[in-house]
């Protein structure tokens, strides 16, 4: 077991190794108080701050706390600036006449089938070659190829034998 000692200012039984009383912080041995944070801040050197740096160490050991206040400061000045443009178009009138919701809007919907030309009735003979379905061209105010705009030669009557 180990040595156990009466400290002389609060008279708890302590550790003999002990340097300070656990319960009181004085020597156990002569019961002179001795100054802790003194001898904290003589070994472990508290560093210099600037009022900026201090200002961020606070903000950094509260974060939730800034965030809330931050997103309240935020919502307040979204409803003050929706406040003042409500107030703003109440008083102020536009003199200048309407314009039409059809003036600046589609309405138009992508199924609308009136605005659409129909397509033709495409007869042809393809003969089985797919270039010649390629080729053709179907659109409003579209020029034939020259080849297809020449007028037809007429057919030869088939020679004798």
């Amino acid at each position: 077991m180990t040595d156990r000692i009466a400290c002389v200012s609060c008279r708890r039984e302590i550790d003999a190794a002990a340097r300070l009383c656990p319960y009181c912080g004085a020597d156990p041995r002569t019961g002179e108080k001795v100054d802790t944070q003194a001898l904290i801040e003589q070994e472990f050197h508290p560093r210099k701050m600037s009022p900026s740096e201090s200002v961020l160490d606070y903000a950094r050991r509260r974060q939730g706390i800034i965030v809330t206040l931050g997103l309240f400061a935020a919502l307040l000045i979204l409803s003050a600036l929706h406040q003042f443009v409500s107030r703003r178009n109440e008083r102020n009138v536009s003199t200048t006449p309407a314009v039409p919701l059809t003036e600046i809007t589609d309405l138009s919907s992508p199924g609308d089938e009136s605005r659409q030309q129909p397509m033709p009735q495409l007869h042809f003979q393809y003969e089985g070659h797919a270039q010649t379905m390629r080729t053709y061209i179907v659109e409003a105010g579209a020029i034939p190829p020259p080849e297809a705009a020449a007028p037809p030669q007429q057919p030869q009557p088939p020679q004798p034998r």
